[in-house]
């Protein structure tokens, strides 16, 4: 009865991103059971631990390089900043393609660091990560005001500094794979729900 009731209350959300927008019974039908809201909203960054809750997003906490993890490279991949416009291109393109827990490709769907890993794929041979975590571990901070368009962008969506994650887009739009509204889409960093969870401007491109 509980998954039945969960389903419904998951398929009731509306297309949107901010949660204020979602109609108060729906928002206290999830409470009742258990669902953190920002769960249904943007909830694709960590691997999921034994025990159900998400795995530490602490890029510190990483593997070495080289160890079973893939070998994810410590810092900055320091690609080119003529790949800017074709990293762009690519995650355009798959735009509207639904949104699916832990997929990484256009048949199958994605989740926000699955689209990355698409998307970075198609400008590039090196190894890539696949977290958000590991993400962050390979690109290099920058200031918002320096935000250019294939740079990351990093929120607090699940409790962690880099919980969920897009792709700027230029115009203080980004690009990611929400999970309520179910597709890839373009969102203003100005969105309320984004706004204030916003936590970091980071870059893989080394100028």
């Amino acid at each position: 009865m509980i998954k039945m009731h969960l389903v419904t209350a998951y398929h009731g959300l509306k297309p949107k991103d901010e949660p204020s927008r979602e109609p108060a019974a729906m928002r206290r039908r999830m409470l009742l059971l258990g669902v953190p809201a920002a769960a249904l909203l943007a909830g694709c960054a960590s691997k999921p631990t034994s025990n159900g809750s998400h795995a530490s997003a602490d890029p510190t906490r990483r593997r070495p390089a080289g160890s079973a993890d893939g070998g994810v490279v410590p810092i900055n991949l320091g690609l080119s900043g003529e790949l800017r416009d074709t990293l762009y291109a690519r995650v355009m393109m798959v735009v509207n393609t639904p949104y699916t827990y832990g997929g990484n490709t256009p048949e199958g769907g994605f989740d926000c660091s699955g689209l990355i890993q698409y998307a970075m794929a198609g400008i590039t041979t090196r190894k890539l990560p696949r977290t958000t975590s590991q993400w962050a571990g390979v690109s290099a901070p920058i200031e918002r005001s320096d935000l250019q368009r294939g740079d990351f962008v990093f929120f607090n969506t699940l409790g962690g500094r880099y919980s969920h994650m897009g792709i700027y887009a230029g115009n203080n739009q980004f690009v990611h794979a929400p999970s309520s509204g179910g597709v890839v889409r373009t969102v203003s960093l100005a969105n309320p729900y984004f706004a204030k969870r916003f936590t970091e401007a980071r870059t893989v491109f080394s100028v």
